[in-house]
């Protein structure tokens, strides 16, 4: 409703335009200013609810407070990827990497079964606690392109993003060589087998990684969709190679193979395995050595900007990345432990012959059992076994060359995801601008404005690397950058949550903010086992960053958590917030409620701390009214008292008072001066003006004009309805006289006790005299004061049930105009309360005849964006129907007696008493606003059909065009909407986005 005249009310339909691509979001400026409803707007009288979504797709519907988040317009189609394709093939190839067939059975060699299953499963703990809080993070809004980065930066703040981005990007650019070197250690092996070597091990790594990588990047430019099918192509030879070993190790090993350490399964083996045995490597850099392996979790995160739903791929393919990856790896490495031992001969010739008298213990054990000697490897280095050869896999297998096919595509396809979301990470830190020596790398091209200014400059680095040519140098080196990029990954979802900000809404609930915090610390610790030197760099580098882009301080406001905890300690980081700009996703409910006395109004109190508890701030103010000289002793005496008690009651409210000649004047004051820089009030609070119709008109003018001041100085406005009242200042008087009295009573007798106790005698005439002297006044009293207590109890029992837990029921929310989305946000706030948290939230909306099941849609699909959830919507197609007769001479009666009926009188006669009382309603007034009139009875009437059982209602709040709309009819407008209902909040925002559905 905008009170703009008249009183037709309508949901305005816009033009069908031509069907968008689903992921294209216009921008729409559907939202008027306040000042244009309250003073410039003329609409012929008719009230306009727009529709919330166009053509059906909701996300066609924005808010202009989002323009941060615009997404830029481009008539080319997309390449998009669903959650398969995009995170859990990409993912599962990424994890499924070189380590798989090339460092698996070393790392199970070295550390035995028992720490290689530690060393598996705390990666895994590392990449799924990881994976929990990106879940969160990616399901808090919208995820765009930029993978780790985007959710880092978007979560803390330009500052992290900024340092970690570099780090990141730069660790997917040396995984490229990583992988790429694995891939060439293989080929060297088949070389070396075949006679074939070119120079040396060292620089035929090398040749083949440069050529290898010169391929895939040759792939990568081509386009993301021939990237993809690449991807589903060594995703099937893997998969086969995988089974292939399985397979393998159940095929009885020919005396080739045995000569080379495989017995198929033997439980010998299988515990001889058991233990660890580390030659020169230790647990941690063991652990160092496999991590990388687990790196792949981002693989799918990193190309968030290609998907079609990143909010619901990338939590469901990379969780489901990360258990697959984990079985394999576990089963895997048990299956060699089972039939490999650590050290072979290869010599065929080492057999043990019948008849021969050999203990067979020691290392050597399992192999001496099964007719095999390779003692002679504890003097001279062997060749095969799980310790020497790294192409145990492919001996295992049941098909050699399939394995060395599997290990071509486990390691071309990591390195071809590293390779792609290196430069996809790196644009998009240069896209955001915060290190403007990069703008260059920001450029795209082609349709899905591919990076390739960044893929030559990944290529360059991932060849400084592939020179390296040592797989073991080369994994521990990304371990800590990978490391340091989970563990700000952790940390912004346990922020974000310990900020406990109205912007942080994930769909994904499966998280938990000390688990997220646990994530992060051993990510940290992690780091330092592997490499304490590396992570001390490794910090050195990201603090560096980190202060050069605070001081850089780049143009960007991203809402993030670390700005909401900045206002939740507000008093130490006040002069800090004077620099930061607000966004909608950290907006606050801030309230500057009128109570008088805090303990006068306690139920308008209790809700607006409900609405500002660990959100925002909250103001209780009071207003002296009359000369200063008299009141501001009282002013000055209530200031500690008032807090005093709001300290006592554990609420978490500031008092503040001023001292004026009329309500209106000193309400205007605390509007304009009250909080502290960002620490200041956006939403007035009041109580219904209940004694509207027998107080004096310029106290009625006093108050409406409240309400127009808080609209000009643009804050959101509630009101609060009860039936009974909110004004409990006659019953605290009552009891605290009754506690006056009866504590007068104790000290009476206290000072009787007193004379008594100077003598027996004296006491036992005393202690006569004081009961006859007390018992009158105790008889006289008592019945009257347990009467007075009982009224009020139940009354103070009825304002104070905000205090107490609602139990199960509704709160409806009666949303019949856009005023910024704080009609929504604030209903939304209470159902998080353990108070309210019985409570279902129905929405209650305005639509058209025939648009029911449509309006309804657009409405379900608009609060999923918003991550709101509510229990039912309604949508309500008859609010222009007449009120009934009844309803209709309710109203006429309430205004009756400021009404002028200058109608009937002469023109003369009119004239003069339109001069006369220009506070009174006019008929020319009540018809200019009939329509408008007509739908607040209605209204009413819809409320009590619908609402008569809520716990609490909320409806939009009319407002009265500036001196158009007389005070009185405003007045009778508010009371007839709210009149005999269950507790009622009238909102009305100010026009100003305070939801949004952006990251």
């Amino acid at each position: 409703m905008d009170g703009r005249g008249g009183g037709r009310l309508c949901v305005s339909s816009a033009q069908h335009a031509p069907r968008k691509q689903p992921d294209e979001i216009q921008m729409r400026q559907i939202r008027v200013q306040q000042q244009q409803v309250r003073i410039n707007v003329t609409m012929n009288g008719e009230i306009s609810v727009p529709n919330m979504a166009e053509d059906g797709d909701s996300s066609h519907w924005a808010l202009p407070g989002d323009l941060e988040s615009v997404l830029p317009q481009d008539n080319n189609v997309f390449v998009r990827f669903g959650w398969i394709k995009g995170v859990l093939v990409r993912c599962m190839l990424n994890i499924w990497g070189v380590m798989l067939f090339i460092r698996l059975s070393w790392v199970f060699g070295q550390a035995g079964w028992g720490l290689g299953i530690v060393v598996i499963v705390l990666s895994c703990v590392v990449t799924t606690t990881t994976g929990l809080s990106m879940s969160a993070i990616c399901t808090n809004g919208v995820v765009r392109g930029g993978g780790a980065y985007y959710l880092i930066s978007r979560s803390l703040g330009p500052e992290f993003g900024g340092s970690i981005g570099l780090i990141f990007a730069f660790a997917n650019a040396v995984a490229v060589a990583m992988y790429v070197v694995g891939f060439a250690e293989t080929v060297f092996d088949l070389l070396k087998e075949n006679n074939a070597i070119i120079l040396d091990q060292t620089n035929d790594i090398r040749i083949i990684g440069c050529i290898t990588v010169v391929l895939l990047l040759g792939i990568s430019v081509a386009g993301m969709e021939w990237e993809a099918k690449a991807q589903i192509v060594l995703l099937i030879i893997l998969l086969v190679a995988i089974v292939n070993v399985f397979v393998g190790t159940v095929i009885p090993a020919t005396p080739e193979k045995r000569s080379k350490g495989f017995f198929n399964y033997d439980a010998k083996v299988f515990m001889e395995n058991f233990t660890p045995d580390f030659r020169e490597e230790n647990f941690f850099s063991v652990f160092a050595i496999f991590f990388p392996a687990a790196t792949g979790i981002l693989a799918g995160a990193n190309i968030s900007g290609d998907l079609k739903d990143p909010q619901a791929a990338i939590p469901k393919g990379t969780l489901l990345a990360i258990f697959i990856t984990g079985i394999t790896y576990l089963g895997v490495a048990l299956c060699v432990s089972a039939t490999v031992v650590r050290d072979a001969t290869g010599n065929i010739n080492n057999t043990i012959a019948a008849g021969m008298n050999i203990v067979c213990n020691g290392s050597y054990a399992a192999a001496c059992e099964n007719g095999w000697d390779f003692s002679s490897c504890a003097v001279t280095k062997c060749s095969f076994g799980s310790m020497n050869n790294f192409q145990v896999m492919t001996m295992v297998s049941g098909f050699g060359p399939l394995i060395t096919a599997g290990t071509f595509s486990a390691t071309l396809s990591s390195a071809l995801a590293s390779l792609v979301s290196a430069p996809k990470v790196f644009q998009a830190l240069c896209q955001d601008n915060i290190y403007t020596a990069l703008k260059f790398f920001a450029k795209g091209h082609g349709k899905n404005n591919e990076p390739i200014r960044g893929y030559v400059l990944t290529f360059i680095i991932a060849v400084a690397f592939i020179l390296i040519a040592n797989l073991n140098v080369i994994a521990p080196i990304i371990s800590n950058f990978f490391l340091a990029s989970y563990a700000l990954i952790n940390f912004s979802c346990f922020h974000a949550s310990y900020a406990k900000s109205p912007g942080w809404r994930p769909a994904y609930k499966y998280y938990n903010m000390w688990l997220s915090l646990f994530g992060a610390v051993l990510c940290c610790a992690v780091m330092f086992v592997i490499n304490w030197w590396a992570a001390l760099i490794t910090y050195a580098i990201e603090i560096f960053l980190y202060v050069y882009v605070t001081v850089k301080k780049p143009n960007v406001n991203w809402g993030s958590s670390t700005q909401a905890v900045t206002f939740v300690s507000a008093v130490n980081n006040a002069l800090t917030l004077t620099g930061v700009e607000d966004h909608v996703k950290n907006f606050r409910p801030q309230c500057l409620v009128l109570t008088g006395a805090p303990k006068n109004r306690p139920a308008l109190l209790d809700l607006a701390h409900c609405f500002t508890k660990n959100y925002g701030l909250c103001l209780t103010c009071e207003v002296f009214v009359g000369q200063k000289t008299r009141t501001v002793t009282d002013l000055n005496a209530g200031m500690e008292k008032n807090q005093m008690w709001l300290n006592k009651k554990k609420r978490k409210a500031f008092y503040s008072a001023v001292v004026c000649d009329n309500f209106r004047q000193g309400a205007e004051s605390l509007l304009q001066v009250s909080g502290l820089g960002r620490l200041r009030p956006n939403i007035l609070m009041m109580g219904f003006k209940k004694n509207w119709r027998t107080v004096d008109y310029a106290d009625v003018q006093s108050y409406t004009g409240v309400l127009h001041d808080a609209f000009d100085f643009e804050y959101g406005t509630v009101l609060l309805r009860m039936t009974q009242g909110l004004d409990v200042a006659h019953i605290i008087k009552a009891q605290e006289e009754f506690e006056r009295g009866v504590q007068e009573q104790k000290d009476l007798e206290k000072e009787q006790l007193k004379e008594e106790n100077k003598g027996k005698s004296i006491f036992r005439k005393s202690r006569k005299s004081s009961q006859q002297h007390l018992t009158p006044t105790v008889s006289v009293m008592a019945p009257q004061s347990r009467q007075a207590v009982t009224v009020n109890d139940r009354l103070m029992s009825i304002n104070t049930q905000f205090q107490r837990k609602q139990g199960q029921g509704t709160i409806d929310v009666w949303w019949l105009f856009d005023d910024g989305g704080l009609t929504l946000l604030l209903p939304y706030i209470l159902t998080t309360r353990k108070k309210f948290k019985d409570c279902k939230m129905r929405i209650f909306i305005a639509g058209q005849p025939g648009r029911t099941e449509q309006d309804k849609e657009e409405m379900k699909s608009l609060l999923v964006k918003f991550r709101i959830k509510c229990a039912e919507i309604h949508v309500i197609d008859d609010f222009n129907q007449k009120p009934s007769s009844y309803n209709w001479k309710v109203f006429e009666d309430m205004i009756e007696p400021f009404r002028l009926h200058e109608g009937s009188k002469s023109t003369t006669n009119a004239e003069a008493l339109r001069k006369e009382n220009t506070w009174k309603i006019s008929d020319a007034e009540l018809d200019t606003f009939e329509e408008k009139t007509n739908l607040q009875v209605r209204l009413n009437e819809l409320l009590q059909e619908n609402s008569r059982a809520a716990n609490l209602i909320v409806v939009s709040m009319p407002i009265a065009r500036l001196g158009s709309v007389s005070d009185y009819l405003y007045m009778a407008w508010l009371d007839i909407l709210t009149k005999n209902l269950p507790p009622t909040i009238l909102i009305r925002g100010n026009h100003k986005s305070v939801l949004t559905f952006y990251s």
